[in-house]
């Protein structure tokens, strides 16, 4: 096809926001970008896109679509009061309820989600550890029919015995040389984190794969895991992770709230990616990363989710507040920034795992995975205040096409691969049957 009418967003490291021109699509790929190609090109489809901004579609580099089933659930007993008692009230006995439609409407819905809020490659970190062997091929085949782009792993943990462990090892392993051959599916080796992984385990998981393979791991999300790894050996979260050769170019560690100097000093040393979760950190009352620091060091921040909906310009709104706010100080976090982790990062990331294309950028030789932004400026709009733009002004409701390699999700506000009311109406039906046996699980680790 040939995209016609738009504004586009190239999202290039030297951005530029190019009009007058076009874009032609083929076998997946942005093949040509310029003025009037529909002239060079008389049997392409034409696409108006009328006026709107074309832009790389978003990419979330830490979400947990099994947490889906949280909306809206009560949770037993007093309130939790730290992130501990979270973990062991709420998210603990959630994933144990699991089974395997509860693993495919958990996907399913957020593939809905992304794809209306314009998020078009998502890493997930999946926990079921009552349906274990299998579970990433069901959460890849949703993302595949919905047309999205994912890296998928398991959560090992030791928190429900040696054999859980083993399995969860086990589904790692075996979906990262299944994904090896899928388009549009990468895998990483998931890790719960520190605190529910003995060193026998570490070990394991490290044998089991070869240098080639990275890790995704929760490190430091609270001081609970810092002290848990003391405790353990006299050893900080990140140096016992570097002394079991977790960390390296291809893992990934979500949040680092917690994690001092040297620990961040050894992330940068080990080329490990560390993702933000603003929304996430601030619901669980964990702290602020020092992700200015992380920066300024070298170490490739990027943003996810968390779980939370995948609306990735939100999360920059919520990073951009949370940082002021916390530093009492104005002059924080610059858009700029957030920019470099949630475009240019994300997208390092992303072309890591997934090498039989580029995405994150709209350049020539470029996956077609793009969105139309129904935006309307009052002032001027440039490559320079973006990012501005983008957190002051520009929502996902504006949002009115998702494409991923060349084909349309949603147009103009109708997503066509997924039945978004069926899928809910279905959701809502087990719902029920999940929440009764989360209650039953409610108890099980505190």
């Amino acid at each position: 096809m040939i995209i016609k009418n738009g504004k586009l967003i190239t999202w290039e490291p030297e951005n530029q926001i190019l009009e007058n021109n076009q874009l032609l699509i083929q076998d997946g790929l942005i093949k040509e970008i310029g003025p009037d190609l529909e002239k060079n090109y008389p049997d392409e489809e034409i696409v108006d896109a009328g006026g709107q901004y074309v832009m790389p579609g978003n990419i979330c580099a830490h979400t947990h679509f099994y947490g889906a089933f949280a909306r809206g659930m009560g949770i037993p007993g007093d309130a939790a009061k730290d992130f501990p008692e979270i973990l062991e009230k709420l998210w603990w006995p959630l994933d144990m309820a699991l089974d395997e439609d509860g693993v495919r409407y958990s996907a399913l819905v957020f593939a809905v989600d992304a794809i209306k809020n314009g998020t078009t490659t998502l890493f997930d970190h999946h926990a079921s550890p009552s349906y274990i062997d299998g579970s990433l091929d069901v959460i890849g085949d949703v993302l595949i029919d919905a047309g999205l782009r994912g890296v998928l792993c398991y959560e090992v943990t030791d928190r429900n015995g040696k054999e859980g462990a083993k399995k969860g090892i086990d589904e790692n392993v075996r979906f990262i040389k299944k994904a090896a051959g899928i388009d549009r599916l990468g895998a990483a080796f998931g890790l719960h984190a520190s605190l529910t992984l003995d060193d026998d385990t570490l070990v394991a998981c490290r044998e089991a794969i070869g240098d080639e393979a990275g890790f995704h791991i929760h490190v430091g999300e609270h001081q609970a895991d810092e002290y848990d790894s003391l405790k353990r050996g006299g050893l900080r979260v990140v140096d016992r992770l570097k002394k079991f050769g977790i960390l390296g170019p291809k893992s990934i560690v979500a949040h680092g709230v917690h994690i001092d100097q040297q620990e961040a000093a050894l992330l940068k040393e080990s080329g490990t990616w560390l993702t933000h979760q603003a929304r996430s950190n601030m619901n669980n009352a964990v702290g602020v990363a020092a992700i200015e620091d992380f920066l300024r060091l070298g170490i490739p921040v990027c943003l996810g989710t968390d779980g939370f909906y995948h609306a990735m310009w939100e999360e920059w709104k919520t990073v951009y507040f949370l940082h002021k706010a916390h530093h009492l100080d104005p002059r924080r976090m610059n858009a700029m920034d957030i920019v470099q982790m949630g475009v240019h990062n994300n997208a390092a990331l992303a072309n890591l795992y997934l090498p039989e294309t580029t995405v994150g950028v709209l350049q020539k030789g470029a996956a077609a995975d793009l969105i139309f932004v129904d935006y309307h400026p009052y002032t001027p709009l440039s490559a320079g205040n973006l990012p501005w733009q983008i957190i002051f002004g520009i929502q996902e409701s504006m949002i009115t096409s998702t494409m991923v390699a060349g084909k349309f999700l949603m147009k103009d506000k109708q997503i066509l691969t997924l039945d978004e009311e069926k899928i809910a109406a279905e959701a809502q039906k087990i719902a029920p049957e999940i929440w009764k046996r989360y209650e039953g699980f409610v108890g099980k680790y505190s």
